[in-house]
């Protein structure tokens, strides 16, 4: 039925006919896609704004193109995550105290590193760091982001284990 209604849409592109389209608002971001300018509002998903382009007919989210992009857990979460593992110095103690898997928070900080241009922007206006909490904020991800790729995490014994041979 949905796709009936698709070509009947296409159909009606092709023969010229007009129907009622959405004008674009000024303040709509262009198309990540095809970079059309011709985007409008398609609704909500989560919460978040979602955009129809005119142009390639696709949909996108705010997030595309973020270290956000296809994350469920929320952007603020994410962030005091960061802090953590920032403040503390370990992925280890940023796993207790959040509560999210260590890997998780591994892969946040990979996503962190590959926007840092975007991100400095954000931790200087948004969060008003000054440059040298942001410096040492960078310094961090790249040591760790280091530690990540040099292989898999080692395995952990409890206290009760530590002297036992």
């Amino acid at each position: 039925m949905v796709l009936i209604l698709q070509l009947r849409g296409a159909e009606r592109r092709k023969e010229g006919t007009t129907t009622m389209a959405r004008r674009p608002s000024a303040g709509n971001p262009l198309c990540p896609h095809c970079q059309e300018q011709h985007v409008v509002k398609d609704g909500h998903k989560r919460g978040q704004q979602r955009w129809r382009c005119r142009g390639c007919d696709r949909t996108f989210g705010a997030t595309v193109g973020t270290p956000l992009y296809r994350l469920h857990t929320p952007a603020a979460e994410v962030a005091r995550s960061l802090l953590v593992v920032m403040r503390r110095g370990s992925l280890t103690a940023a796993e207790e105290i959040t509560g999210h898997k260590y890997e998780t928070i591994g892969t946040w900080l990979r996503r962190a590193g590959d926007h840092a241009a975007a991100l400095t922007h954000a931790l200087v206006h948004d969060l008003q760091l000054t440059e040298v909490e942001v410096d040492a904020f960078w310094s961090f991800v790249q040591r760790s982001v280091g530690q990540l790729r040099s292989g898999p995490r080692p395995v952990r014994r409890g206290w009760a284990h530590a002297g036992a041979v």
